[in-house]
């Protein structure tokens, strides 16, 4: 299993407006058909210039499928935020393989 992480720094001059538009666009990315789900995460570090940094991760379905994703889809996702928040998002991105999984189940 592999999951696509992208941890963004946001600028305090456009976090809410950047807030929303990437619950907006997590569906999007979800709807490419290459993920089977995503998790928002706020970062918890304290920035003294006041960004705010988040990450989010897709679990693939398959290596296959992240990288038909990179291939058809991702170029074009990324460049909608761009376009709209320029360089007050800085953005990278690292791929994990879940090795193992781990829960704990209470009675």
């Amino acid at each position: 299993m592999i999951i696509y992480n992208v941890t963004s720094n946001i600028h305090a001059s456009i976090h809410d407006q950047w807030l929303a538009w990437i619950k907006e666009h997590i569906p999007h990315v979800l709807a490419t058909g290459h993920f089977t789900e995503a998790k928002l995460t706020k970062v918890l570090v304290h920035d003294p210039e006041g960004s705010v940094t988040y990450s989010v991760q897709y679990r693939a379905k398959s290596r296959e499928a992240l990288e038909s994703y990179y291939k058809n889809d991702a170029d074009k996702l990324r460049d909608v935020g761009f376009q709209i928040f320029g360089d007050k998002v800085l953005s990278f991105r690292t791929e994990l393989e879940v090795i193992d999984e781990y829960s704990v189940k209470f009675n």
